[in-house]
């Protein structure tokens, strides 16, 4: 095997463990936010709507973290810049 093909092996494998974490670990996140959310409504509605501007404020940043997860894996796979580094001839 050729080190090109290993270094794009591994980069294939390692974005795909890489997109399933990063977006099923937010997931999770945001569930328990927003469980807890509405558990904090449910025992105080007139707190419902500082509980709601903060739910919606840690939604956004959550969710942030999987966009910038695929933006990487997307890096890696299209555009390897290990590729260069350790074949800067190709």
């Amino acid at each position: 095997m050729s080190p090109e093909l290993i270094v794009t092996i591994t980069t294939i494998i390692v974005t795909g463990v890489g997109i399933v974490l990063g977006t099923a670990l937010p997931a999770l996140a945001e569930g328990k936010a927003a469980q807890k959310a509405l558990e904090g409504m449910a025992r105080q509605p007139e707190a419902a709507g500082d509980l709601r501007t903060t739910l919606l404020i840690s939604m956004a940043l959550l969710e942030t973290t999987a966009i910038y997860v695929l933006l990487i894996m997307l890096i890696l796979i299209f555009a390897n810049p290990l590729l260069d580094r350790f074949f800067p001839a190709l």
